[in-house]
């Protein structure tokens, strides 16, 4: 594995990279990245639109967007792994499998989000995504995307 880059991806750089915007775009930060794994995180609000349905009085982050966030990372770990920024090509999810939920998200916390590379591939990788908070884990998942023209 190589060295994490010490680069910092903050809300401009990941604005730059992922076609994503509010209120989807779900990765607030990223912490770190070698070639193989990325860190990113999101500061889940309590102003998140989906926590007004889901559910009032008790507010759960959805699993399916834990997955999704993960999915983003990932997105971001491709698009600088194989050296795809500026090219116009998208990362498109295709499958998710073996997803598992193990902790309830709740407004306050910063969610974890840890993606790396199983297979990498220039037109289709495969990857696995964990998300945590303080160490917890709340969603585990393995998952395929696609490399595509946007």
């Amino acid at each position: 594995m190589s060295e994490a880059t010490g680069q910092v991806y903050d809300t401009a750089k990941i604005l730059a990279a992922l076609p994503h915007r509010y209120p989807m775009l779900l990765v607030d930060r990223v912490v770190s990245f070698t070639e193989e794994e990325i860190h990113a995180v999101k500061a889940v609000s309590f102003n998140e639109e989906f926590f007004q349905g889901h559910f009032p009085g008790r507010p759960i982050m959805p699993g399916v967007l834990q997955i999704e966030a993960l999915a983003q990372a990932a997105g971001i770990l491709a698009i600088e792994s194989l050296g795809l920024a500026g090219t116009g090509k998208l990362v498109y999810f295709m499958a998710i499998e073996e997803a598992k939920f193990r902790n309830p998200v709740t407004p306050g916390h910063l969610l974890d989000l840890r993606a790396g590379f199983v297979q990498k591939r220039s037109r289709v990788c495969k990857f696995w995504g964990k998300a945590s908070i303080d160490d917890k884990v709340t969603c585990e998942v393995n998952f395929t995307a696609m490399i595509a023209d946007s």
